[in-house]
């Protein structure tokens, strides 16, 4: 199941700062352009990083598909000011995004 358009309007609507990327009927969320999590089957899940396992530590490990890693549900997510503080929080313990290769052109 795909996750739908109002689900996501309502988690961005909630956290200033948070993109999504939509990916094969799913949506990659990314906050100061690092990969936070995203949202699989209209459920919130983000990356268990030190910080998200401390401020969620009843939170349980989903797979947001089959194959994947195991993500964490954020359940709390009417709580924007909870969000911002999750995110924030994660923001340093994440890697910078990749850069893009170039592919140079052979003469």
């Amino acid at each position: 199941m795909a996750s739908s358009k109002e689900y996501i309007n309502f988690v961005l609507e909630q956290c200033r700062g948070l993109t999504a990327r939509a990916m094969m009927g799913e949506y990659v969320l990314y906050y100061g352009g690092k990969i936070v999590g995203g949202v699989y089957d209209n459920r919130l899940l983000v990356k268990p990083t030190p910080s998200a396992k401390a401020l969620m530590p009843s939170a349980e490990s989903e797979l947001p598909y089959e194959g994947a890693k195991e993500m964490l549900l954020v359940e709390n997510i009417e709580d924007g000011e909870f969000l911002e503080t999750l995110f924030n929080a994660m923001y340093e313990e994440l890697p910078e995004p990749k850069k893009k290769k170039t592919k140079e052109k052979q003469v």
